[in-house]
């Protein structure tokens, strides 16, 4: 496989920059791979498991003579360090992201980009409830999307090295426009992570009144719940921050639905019901024709008889 970049540095070293780091060892598209976290104790960790060439004490290190930087932190820190980074980076280089909030990371990114370096927005849509070094693994981006976003005027030479890097890493890569980027994943993503971490707030409370019984007798819907409200709390505060606008909209059509719900269960509407099961149903249907989940029962889990 051709190398598309002599020098790659991955900042922020968590379940993202660490999985990135982990698929270049095996699908080597770049000559070296530099990382960097803010945390000793990461850098630490990231050294004992060996997956970055050389692991930076700063940013600035961490970026200087890089042909690709990524930038794999929460959002909300994301324009502070291009600040931070602006004198050091190469010209000619490319800045890319990976987070699941465009119009506000552009916002805060894009001014402090340098002349000569292009910015090009990105989100591997890839993930798990887990957090930090040890959670990343090279497949993790496997026939999972990628979706950039670049900015009007971006050098198409450059978004399409960027394209080949991440079908490099297994990855299908597709285009879209910021304010679209941010309502689809406030829709596929940011509102069902804030409905899972409700109802499992709903549950804490219920388990101080029935003691251990929510815990003890969770059934496969709750638990699905509890392994999304398990994910980074820094990286989903920010998302919710920086995506308030597109999250309110399809909160606001979640609650009118869920009120025609409760009206439909009030009267005993079996109808209503059935005709709306059967049409999200069939949204289960399209999303395992697509290829981003599994057919298998429960999820393959060993029992699927749990309602």
């Amino acid at each position: 496989m051709a190398i598309l970049y002599d020098r790659v540095a991955l900042i922020g070293l968590g379940l993202i920059g660490s999985s990135i780091a982990l698929a270049l060892r095996k699908n080597p598209v770049c000559g070296s791979v530099t990382g960097f976290a803010a945390t000793p104790g990461t850098r630490e960790t990231a050294r004992e498991l060996d997956f970055c060439d050389h692991v930076a004490e700063t940013v600035n290190e961490a970026v200087e003579d890089a042909d690709l930087v990524v930038l794999c932190t929460p959002v909300g820190v994301m324009g502070a360090l291009t600040r931070e980074m602006a004198p050091v980076l190469k010209p000619g280089a490319t800045l890319s992201e990976v987070g699941s909030v465009k119009v506000a990371v552009i916002r805060e990114v894009a001014p402090h980009v340098p002349d000569g370096v292009t910015f090009i927005p990105a989100h591997p849509i890839a993930g798990t409830e887990l957090s930090g070094p040890r959670a990343g693994f090279a497949e993790l981006f496997e026939d999972r999307w990628c979706l950039f976003t670049p900015l009007e005027g971006t050098c198409e030479q450059a978004v399409e090295k960027l394209r080949q890097f991440w079908l490099g890493l297994g990855a299908r890569v597709d285009t879209m426009e910021p304010a679209r980027h941010d309502l689809v994943l406030a829709v596929t993503s940011h509102v069902p992570h804030l409905i899972a971490y409700t109802m499992v707030g709903v549950a804490d409370d219920l388990r101080r009144v029935s003691n251990t019984e929510v815990v003890e007798y969770s059934a496969a819907g709750f638990r699905d719940f509890t392994r999304i409200a398990a994910s980074d709390p820094t990286m989903w505060r920010d998302v919710f921050v920086n995506n308030s606008e597109a999250t309110l909209e399809i909160l606001g059509r979640f609650t009118e639905e869920l009120f025609d719900l409760q009206r439909a269960i009030r009267l005993g509407d079996g109808d209503q019901l059935h005709r709306y099961f059967t049409r999200t149903r069939a949204i289960r249907r399209g999303i395992i024709e697509a290829g981003q989940d599994t057919g298998l029962p429960d999820f393959g889990r060993k029992q699927s008889s749990e309602g």
